[in-house]
């Protein structure tokens, strides 16, 4: 299955909230064959970057919206590098 890396920009974001934000994407993502694997956030610039393992970016983008509902401006396929 593809990777995705997608990117969020989110004013006043903090660790605490993508935390529970990720939680619910957890719980949601089975429906949409979808596993959100990790997640990084940077507080100052007001980003968060999400990999997920999807079937198409257009799966990733539904759970995240159905989720919580903070879509990212950004989906990009990837490949993991060593």
């Amino acid at each position: 299955m593809p990777l995705y890396m997608d990117i969020h920009t989110i004013d006043g974001v903090t660790a605490p909230a993508v935390a529970e934000a990720h939680k619910a994407d957890l719980q949601t993502q089975g429906a949409h064959d979808v596993r959100y694997l990790r997640y990084w956030v940077d507080e100052h610039e007001g980003k968060v970057f999400c990999l997920v393992d999807a079937p198409s970016a257009e799966a990733a983008s539904d759970v995240h919206r159905e989720a919580h509902g903070l879509v990212a401006e950004h989906i990009f396929q990837v490949e993991e590098g060593a």
